[in-house]
């Protein structure tokens, strides 16, 4: 079994969203044969708590407008640091740049097919490494002395 066309096109539409509100790492897997309650996965992450509510928002939004979907269940709201969006034929999972570590859904979900996103979509891989060294660099850069 593979995920359906209607899947498929939230999936997309979902991603374009991720990726327009700059989130990270953005992927996507056909998860149909492993899973019965649902056709398809995509992953996203951010920086902050507050990028995180905002591509989730992007994504109820577009879904809704685009695709007249509605979530039928979404959880994480109160900490943000990860929020997931049920849409019974996909499931979005929107995490913090560190929770996208530690749980590191791809290990999980890396026997399924991974499902083909609009190109700003694909754009967003390494990202968040990107983001991790930049921070670095400029932690380096700051005066650590007293005031």
């Amino acid at each position: 079994m593979t995920a359906t066309d209607r899947s498929l096109e939230l999936i997309s539409t979902a991603a374009q969203a991720a990726a327009d509100k700059l989130a990270h790492d953005v992927i996507a897997y056909d998860v149909s044969d492993v899973l019965s309650i649902t056709d398809a996965f995509l992953l996203a992450s951010a920086p902050n708590d507050r990028q995180v509510r905002a591509i989730v928002d992007e994504i109820e939004e577009r879904l809704l407008k685009e695709r007249g979907a509605k979530p039928v269940r979404r959880e994480g709201d109160r900490e943000s640091r990860w929020i997931l969006l049920d849409y019974v034929d996909i499931v979005v999972h929107v995490q913090h740049s560190e929770e996208r570590v530690f749980y590191a859904l791809e290990r999980l979900w890396k026997d399924c097919p991974e499902l083909e996103l609009p190109a700003d979509a694909k754009a967003t891989r390494g990202k968040a490494e990107e983001h991790t060294k930049l921070q670095a660099a400029e932690a380096e850069q700051e005066p650590g002395g007293e005031w």
